[in-house]
Formats: structure tokens, C-alpha cells, sequence
């Protein structure tokens, strides 16, 4: 009786340590990848693999993809820094999260009713740009947040840079500064203009929508927004030596 009771009760405690070593491993999956991801530059991100796979099952006609890798030494310093004005200009001084543009974004939201929304750094966008897929699901979000504190931990800012510049889709099917340049302007990055650089980096927020190689007002308004920043903004170069 008492060996029949005592194995009942092995059970749900063997049942409970096999599900929170389960649960264990699911919880460092990021932290390897983003490991990895310090010394290994992707050849491929998940957003890549989604837009090849949903094109072969649908079997429609598609942009090819477009993704070069180059590293942080080839990319000029002039567009690092219009990246920087266009996103995130606290990115070398939080933690991954501006908490500042989060509380107003929120006060934006409570005065207008709409969701949050324009309050994401640049290690957010990196972290969904190589591990996660499109979306504004709450799971989304949370595994983004999860994958961004990983890599504020063991990234340094000059690779997250790095790493954010070469993979961020900048149209359709086009990823990263290298693959841009050379689509809109026939150039490498290193000979791209002032005003090529500054648009290339205000087409972020919609770079399915944007093209910069035929700007409309309301990208030649935010192209123009970026150099006037530039004047005044003093990008921490130092930094990514």
C-alpha cells in the first residue's frame, strides 16, 4: 500500500521537473542565439525565411531577396548617423528600452485613444528584425522584449549597430544598408550622398511603402528632418571603435 501510494506521488513531482527543465531551456534558446549571434552574422533572419517560404506557397511572382553582409568598418559613418537621428538617439544610453519615449507615447495614446506605438529602439527593432516575425501580437512583443534585454546583456553597442544596419528591411525584400544602396542607387554604401544616406534611413518606418529612389513629400520631409538633426546632433563615433 504505502510503495503503491509513494509512486503515485513520484509522479506529478517527476511530471513538475521535467516541465520547469522544459521551461528552463526555452528560457535560454534566446540567450544562445543571441550568443551565436555576437560572433556569427546571419545568413539568413526568420523575416527572411517567412517572406521566401510564404512566396513559394502562395507561387506568386516576388521581389527576390536582396541581403549582403558587410561589416560595421565598410558602412560610413554619415549613414550610421542618420540611422541613429531617424531611430533611436538615446541608443547609446539605455538599457534597450527608452523608457522616456515609452511614457510619451503612452500620454500620446491616452490623448488620442490609439495603441502605443513609435517608442521602439533600435535594439527592439534588431532583436525582431533577426529572431521574430511581423506583427503587433502581445506574445510578439513580450518575446521581443525577452530577446532585447539578452541582448543589451551580451552584445556591445557597435554590434548591435552593426548587426541592426545589415539586416532592418529597407522594401520589399531588401535587407540591410549594402543591399539598398546598391538596389536604389547602384552604389555601395561608401558612395552614397548626403541626401541618398538620409533617405535611405527615413524610409524605416514603411519601407514597404517608401522608395527612395522616388521619394514622395512625406518622405522628403522626414529625409529633410534628418540632415537638419545632423547639424546639431553629435553622434558618439568614438563609441563603435
Amino acid at each position: 500500500m504505502s510503495k503503491t501510494f509513494g509512486a503515485k506521488k513520484s509522479r506529478p513531482v517527476g511530471r513538475w521537473k521535467r516541465l520547469l527543465i522544459l521551461l528552463a531551456v526555452l528560457l535560454l534558446i534566446p540567450a544562445l542565439q543571441v550568443a551565436i549571434a555576437r560572433f556569427v552574422n546571419p545568413p539568413r533572419t526568420l523575416p527572411m525565411l517567412l517572406e521566401q517560404g510564404g512566396a513559394l506557397i502562395s507561387r506568386q511572382a516576388h521581389a527576390p531577396l536582396r541581403y549582403q553582409w558587410i561589416g560595421l568598418e565598410q558602412i560610413p559613418e554619415m549613414f550610421l548617423k542618420h540611422l541613429w537621428i531617424s531611430e533611436d538617439q538615446r541608443f547609446f544610453q539605455h538599457d534597450g528600452f527608452d523608457w522616456k519615449e515609452i511614457d510619451l507615447a503612452r500620454e500620446k495614446a491616452g490623448r488620442t485613444g490609439k495603441p502605443v506605438r513609435g517608442a521602439s529602439t533600435i535594439t527592439n527593432q534588431c532583436a525582431r528584425s533577426i529572431f521574430l516575425w511581423q506583427g503587433r501580437s502581445w506574445i510578439r512583443k513580450g518575446l521581443e522584449s525577452y530577446y532585447t534585454i539578452w541582448m543589451e546583456m551580451l552584445l556591445p553597442k557597435r554590434r548591435i549597430l552593426e548587426l541592426y544596419a545589415n539586416v532592418i528591411e529597407m522594401g520589399p525584400g531588401i535587407y540591410g544598408v549594402e543591399a539598398a544602396a546598391q538596389h536604389y542607387f547602384g552604389v555601395s554604401p561608401r558612395r552614397l550622398t548626403r541626401t541618398q544616406s538620409a533617405l535611405l534611413a527615413a524610409v524605416l518606418p514603411n519601407p514597404k511603402r517608401w522608395n527612395p529612389a522616388h521619394p514622395d513629400r512625406a518622405l522628403r520631409r522626414r529625409e529633410q528632418r534628418i540632415l537638419a538633426r545632423e547639424r546639431e546632433a553629435r553622434f558618439p563615433a568614438g563609441l563603435l571603435r
